[in-house]
């Protein structure tokens, strides 16, 4: 502390020496004063810096440095669990379009049933049949979206103990907020597909009761326009 004062006090004493000096016009219009002067004063900002003591801000405990780590995987895991959930919901609403896609063929189909000729059946038929593809392609994408959103799940709930144990309790919470929050959409959207399953099943069935009652009624149609024949053969 003696030191710092007598170095404070010496360097208050050269700037007064030197505001002393430059009152006189001789010594001000000098530019060698000039200079001495912006010397001096650069000597005296330094040497002020010099005594000031550097604190240390940021913490790099291991604790800290644990915490900030959980946090960046905690925002990893929210980002890949939003983006796969976003696909899973997509990929379940593209198949359940496809479906209800399917149903109005198959309804079309049944409503027309016995009014077609064969070369317009066959049209429609490879028109249901392609849209089957469609229906098995998205129903494909639809697994591998679940099994990639299931894995972001896991991941999250890792990622949320993590956190939880590391002591950023925060970032804990926000991961299971956004885990609730992704499974409530997924069921909503898993709702609608398995409805248009059922739907399609139900169409389905129908479809094999109408075209067994269309077939029966042909087959009754042709024994009725023969019985007469075979009558009169008899006769």
């Amino acid at each position: 502390m003696a030191a710092l004062w007598r170095r404070s006090a010496y360097f208050s004493f050269i700037r007064s020496s030197v505001r002393f000096l430059f009152r006189k016009p001789s010594v001000r219009s000098s530019h060698r004063w000039s200079r001495l002067y912006s010397g001096v004063a650069s000597l005296a900002v330094s040497g002020g810096l010099c005594a000031v003591p550097f604190k240390q801000v940021d913490d790099l405990s291991h604790e800290s440095l644990v915490r900030r780590a959980a946090s960046l995987v905690t925002n990893s895991s929210n980002t890949f669990l939003s983006q796969t959930t976003l696909a899973l919901i997509d990929a379940l609403t593209e198949y359940s379009k496809a479906v209800h896609t399917l149903i109005s063929l198959h309804e079309q189909y049944l409503a027309s049933l016995g009014k077609l000729t064969p070369a317009q059946e066959d049209s429609v038929w490879q028109v249901i049949i392609s849209q089957r593809g469609e229906v098995n392609d998205r129903h494909d994408a639809l697994r591998r979206f679940e099994s990639t959103w299931v894995t972001a799940v896991k991941l999250c709930e890792m990622a949320a103990e993590a956190a939880y144990v590391s002591g950023a309790e925060q970032a804990s919470v926000m991961v299971r907020t956004n885990i609730q929050v992704a499974q409530s959409q997924v069921e909503a959207a898993q709702k609608l597909s398995l409805d248009a399953d059922k739907k399609l099943a139900a169409t389905k069935v129908m479809e094999v009761e109408r075209m067994t009652q269309h077939a029966a009624s042909l087959q009754s149609s042709d024994d009725g326009e023969e019985t007469p024949e075979a009558y009169l053969r008899e006769d």
